[in-house]
């Protein structure tokens, strides 16, 4: 089982198919290559981008099951409040559910290795180009986002695999490779120095990338929302409204409306609010291996067992006017009724779907306006600027059909206006990866007192939808468990002495 993780060399023979460019085997990417070769530098970065869409050999074995985003969406919002599970699966993704980790299960594991992958790419061609010494503004900007995609990769690992920053910045984070000459077996960096580093990273991509591609890859405005989603991490408010106002003041970006918010997602590459998004075109229709059939099925396609939770559906269901439950379709029979999944209704999730028609294909979104808009409003609120905070709000609301819900500068009954940039933020980035961090980076208990199989133990005949379900141990999460983060997987641990594993 011993693997050497970090220096297996660059991915074999991949086709970009948002790019169409075909990426050179590894034993042939070479620093000296890189610069040497035709479009050389852009075809190992292609690679890159890749390997975020890609199923690639792990152990041996191409798996349907192993995707960097589907593992990224399966540990974060598998873990969260927003989506339930309908059954009990041998499928990995349940180990998220019923926080019950092991440092052997597949999906962290794969997610883990591609991961430090990419980051190996990047640093490859981050050293072919330095090495060459004077580089034109196209090579910049490809070196600008060789720098994002390496700040992109460290952040959301220390995001999954150790404690949030707001918890304890000393607290061991992951292993920083940030170059391509370090020795295999090397410690886990403090959380804190994981974040000065993905800050230097994502900060050197801004200054260099000044000639943007488009939203399938990385920009100037793309490094910026990443440095506003950090330094909300870790409460510095005043730079955190500082990246969100370069994005916003930007001019790139625009929030899509009441009519136009539902063809966003499937329409992810051209759409409005999209600053950087993984793109799919239709030779990536994985279908039952596809991020979308986890969560929705038209039946026919995708396995559909994971659903909208009760949670998120009573949080909205004041306002049924809201544009946001386009992102929600119940199943229901010939006279209305909802379905049901083993007693658990069916309320699948449509924000992986309907790209070109096809229910299995999207392009999933990393960084949007409406974030940037909310990031912007949760620092406001904290720093005792509760009216702006709340005017934020209403730009959002006014633009997801709430004309008749707006706050204009008043906190609603029982909430505070943080309060009330949480329960929005919540509704606006449902099911895109943010729920679980968003918990505990603000130290709440996770509280999941709804029906569905991350209840251990359940049995169908036990679920009476008439009441909350009681006497289940995993019901509520405290945010310091140690079970809020996952094992470092086994691979590491065995291949590298000098690392750590979490409690």
């Amino acid at each position: 089982m011993k693997i050497h993780l970090y220096f297996l060399g660059l991915f074999c023979g991949l086709l970009c198919s948002s790019c169409d460019l075909v990426v050179e085997p590894s034993d042939s990417l070479t620093t000296g290559t890189l610069v040497t070769t035709s479009d050389g530098l852009r075809n190992a970065l292609n690679g890159a981008y890749s390997l975020f869409k890609d199923h690639v050999e792990f152990n041996g074995v191409v798996s349907a099951n192993n995707m960097y985003l589907r593992q990224y969406f399966q540990l974060s919002d598998f873990a969260s409040d927003d989506i339930v599970c309908g059954q009990v699966t041998t499928d990995p993704l349940w180990y998220s559910f019923t926080q019950d980790h092991t440092p052997t299960q597949a999906n962290t594991r794969f997610f883990w290795y591609i991961s430090y992958k990419i980051i190996n790419t990047v640093n490859t061609v981050i050293e072919a180009v330095e090495q060459q010494g004077e580089i034109n503004a196209e090579t910049e900007q490809l070196l600008g986002e060789c720098y994002f995609l390496r700040a992109f990769a460290h952040f959301n690992l220390v995001r999954l695999f150790a404690k949030p920053y707001t918890h304890d910045p000393n607290a061991l984070g992951i292993i920083l490779r940030l170059s391509l000459d370090e020795a295999a077996a090397k410690e886990r960096a403090t959380v804190s120095e994981v974040y000065q580093a993905v800050i230097a990273d994502a900060e050197r991509g801004a200054s260099l990338m000044n000639n943007a591609r488009g939203t399938q890859y990385a920009s100037k405005e793309a490094a910026w929302a990443l440095l506003s989603r950090i330094y909300l991490y870790m409460e510095n408010h005043e730079q955190t409204i500082q990246y969100a106002d370069q994005v916003i003041n930007s001019g790139r970006f625009t929030l899509t409306t009441a009519d136009t918010y539902p063809s966003l997602f499937p329409n992810a590459v051209s759409g409005s609010e999209t600053i950087f998004c993984v793109a799919f075109t239709s030779v990536d229709d994985y279908g039952r291996g596809s991020i979308a059939s986890m969560v929705y099925s038209d039946g026919n396609s995708g396995w559909g067992e994971e659903f909208a939770s009760a949670s998120l559906r009573a949080l909205m269901e004041d306002t049924p006017e809201d544009v946001r439950w386009s992102y929600i379709e119940s199943s229901t029979d010939e006279s209305g009724a909802v379905r049901r999944l083993n007693g658990i209704p069916i309320h699948y999730i449509r924000k992986f779907s309907y790209q070109d028609g096809n229910p299995n294909l999207s392009s999933p979104i990393m960084f949007r306006l409406a974030e940037l808009y909310l990031n912007r409003a949760e620092a406001k609120a904290k720093s005792n600027r509760a009216g702006e905070a709340l005017d934020d709000l209403d730009i959002i609301r006014t633009n997801r059909g709430l004309l008749g819900h707006l706050y204009q500068g008043q906190a609603p009954a029982g909430l505070t206006a943080l309060e009330a940039v949480w329960n929005e933020r919540r509704i606006e980035l449902a099911f895109e990866g943010h729920r679980m961090f968003d918990i505990y980076r603000n130290k709440q208990d996770l509280v999941r007192d709804y029906w569905g199989y991350h209840l251990v133990g359940l049995r169908e005949s036990d679920i009476d939808l008439s009441r909350k379900p009681t006497g289940f141990a995993n019901i509520r999460l405290d945010w310091q468990h140690p079970r809020s983060i996952y094992h470092i997987p086994i691979d590491e641990i065995l291949s590298n002495s000098s690392a750590t594993q979490n409690p």
